[in-house]
């Protein structure tokens, strides 16, 4: 019990440092696996950053946010307005960079 405290305390002193850890080896693991597990290796940088005092940063943040979905064309609608067509390439190209 006394090495598991040990380890304990260790990890409470170095928080960021483990934090810090834990993000550049996902993202090894990530660029080895060529991102076959990147969702995984988000979540796990997400708890470790939460462990570490770090809020999540900004690219991280944008891309756990929910994403707006253009209006479903209703039959006879022949008019796109430019704010739909705006919303559409913008989802276009968030589903690009997913893949």
């Amino acid at each position: 019990m006394n090495m598991l405290n040990s380890a304990k305390k260790f990890a409470m002193k170095n928080k960021e440092k483990i934090a810090a850890g834990v993000d550049k080896a996902s993202d090894a693991v990530d660029k080895k696996t060529h991102g076959k597990y990147h969702d995984k290796l988000e979540k796990v940088d997400a708890a470790a950053a939460k462990f570490g005092g770090k809020p999540k940063d900004a690219t991280t943040a944008a891309a756990d946010a929910p994403t707006e979905q253009a209006p479903t064309p209703q039959p006879g609608d022949t008019e796109r307005s430019s704010a739909t067509d705006a919303a559409a390439t913008e989802s276009a190209a968030t589903e690009a960079e997913a893949t």
